[in-house]
């Protein structure tokens, strides 16, 4: 994505959407958030707030409090945490129990909604990648992860497994996804992505140089797509490894871009979502 929409001027009225994470370095979506605002003339500004997780309830109190904040964005280590804080959820965010977007009512109550998963399964199509009926290996269990693959069961995949450093984790992802999907063939494995033809990267080692790869990407089957969630850098060692098996790959930043318009039609009411979310 490009620079080529100017930001718009903040004023006395601008409604101010703080994006909740820890760290904070790494953010793409307040760039992308505003330059939609900007071109749309929504007067509004999405903001990073680094918060660390001991810090997070009472930061989360504070901002019920603020008239000229719109809501919250939320990501990585607070998505889980944030769905405790608020007053009700919606959506995917009822039965996962996570969230990535939190409207403030005027009166102070957080709504949390969940978009990630159906920001990732949209991305996929947009690509041309359809999930229906796939075989899915999705690599870990935390707020994102468990969004897409929530996503991806209601999508039609034909089978899913999920790997997470913490079984016990993977365990409760698995259970939430039984109850909702009974009949869709669902277990906790190892990281071996041997055997499917989605391979969902859903945690956040590829950011750094020195993090480990995800899976051995000699283990993909061929005519498989690698897939990730992170988005900085747009290219991970784990895509750069399947492009050099000649693997059809997805980038993280994907999930974003078909998102947007849901995190800002969630946020806003009236006229300002109706043009954000179109």
């Amino acid at each position: 994505m490009t620079d080529t929409v100017p930001a718009r001027e903040i004023d006395g009225r601008t409604r101010i959407v703080p994006l909740l994470a820890h760290p904070s370095d790494h953010l793409r979506t307040p760039a992308a958030f505003n330059r939609r605002c900007a071109a749309l003339g929504v007067n509004a500004v999405c903001i990073p707030w680094q918060v660390e997780p001991r810090h997070l309830a009472e930061t989360v109190g504070a901002l019920r409090h603020g008239d000229s904040i719109a809501g919250l964005i939320v990501t990585v280590p607070h998505k889980g945490a944030v769905a405790e804080l608020c007053d009700e959820l919606t959506g995917y965010a009822q039965y996962l129990r996570v969230v990535n977007v939190v409207r403030r009512d005027a009166d102070g109550r957080l709504v949390g909604a969940m978009f990630d998963g159906v920001g990732y399964v949209a991305g996929l199509r947009q690509r041309g990648i359809e999930p229906e009926g796939r075989r899915v290996l999705l690599i870990g269990a935390g707020g994102a992860a468990t969004a897409i693959a929530g996503a991806l069961a209601e999508a039609g995949v034909a089978e899913m497994a999920i790997a997470n450093r913490s079984a016990m984790k993977a365990e409760r992802v698995v259970d939430v996804l039984r109850r909702a999907h009974p009949s869709l063939v669902l277990r906790v494995a190892p990281p071996d992505p041997a055997g499917y033809d989605l391979v969902v990267n859903a945690t956040s080692l590829g950011m750094h140089p020195a993090d480990a790869l995800p899976v051995d990407p000699a283990r993909i089957d061929e005519g498989a797509v690698v897939a990730e969630v992170v988005m900085q850098p747009a290219v991970t060692p784990l895509l750069v490894a399947a492009q050099a098996r000649g693997l059809a790959i997805h980038e993280g930043e994907h999930m974003l871009t078909a998102q947007l318009g849901l995190l800002a039609g969630f946020l806003f009411e009236g006229a300002a979502g109706k043009a954000m979310a179109a």
